[in-house]
């Protein structure tokens, strides 16, 4: 049986997060207002065909896929990069020496911006009803975050984590990040988190963090 986290977009829209599912038994995408991600049932035709629809005319979608993803030939891919899958089966996470906000809806603006700023991955106006997002203020601003994002059986993935330039090295990220961790294993689930392959000193980051590799992905935006 397939492991529920080599096709985490798949895994998460047919189950736990149904709720924000946009598509058909064919293929599936998230509402473009909270991801961008999206996957196909299988890499029949019929499927493919699926997936290609939809994306709208000038729109996007992104993949992760364990190794090489099948795509539909009416799209093409404008980025392909190879990321690691990283798991946390035992974590052992003190609580940040800072103080820690919870993050919601009237906090989307901020939120937004500061991701837009730091892009630590897709965000978009609603990415925050994702759920688990806490963050850092500092004289009333927005400076770090961190919060949830894929949820499939048994897993959530730690997402969203980031820090506004001239605020960094003072562990904000690292802290937030394990909170979230801490939170997720506290309900019975298992962190995980994705990270570009060849970004070395993140992996190690999150390694001395309590995280491992599980498996080599690929993350893939396609464009119609």
């Amino acid at each position: 049986m397939a492991h529920p986290l080599d096709r985490p977009v798949w895994s998460a829209l047919t189950t736990r997060q149904a709720g924000f599912a946009i598509g058909d038994a064919g293929a599936l995408r998230f509402d473009p207002a909270v991801a961008v991600f999206a996957a196909a049932r299988d890499t029949t035709p019929e499927s493919l065909a699926a997936l290609a629809r939809l994306v709208p005319e000038g729109g996007t979608i992104g993949l992760v896929e364990h190794g090489a993803p099948a795509l539909p030939d009416a799209l093409h891919v404008v980025k392909q990069v190879a990321c690691v899958q990283m798991i946390a089966p035992h974590l052992s996470v003190p609580k940040p020496g800072f103080n820690v906000v919870t993050l919601g809806d009237a906090d989307a603006a901020e939120m937004l911006d500061l991701a837009t700023l730091t892009e630590p991955g897709p965000f978009f106006a609603r990415t925050h009803v994702l759920g688990g997002f806490v963050g850092v203020r500092e004289a009333g601003r927005l400076v770090a975050m961190a919060g949830e994002r894929l949820k499939a059986p048994g897993f959530t993935e730690v997402s969203g984590v980031c820090t506004r330039p001239g605020w960094r090295g003072r562990g904000f990220a690292a802290g937030l990040l394990r909170l979230v961790a801490r939170r997720i294993a506290a309900r019975g689930e298992t962190p995980f988190l994705h990270a570009y392959a060849d970004h070395a000193a993140t992996i190690a980051l999150y390694e001395r963090l309590g995280f491992a590799v599980r498996a080599q992905m690929t993350y893939t935006i396609l464009r119609r």
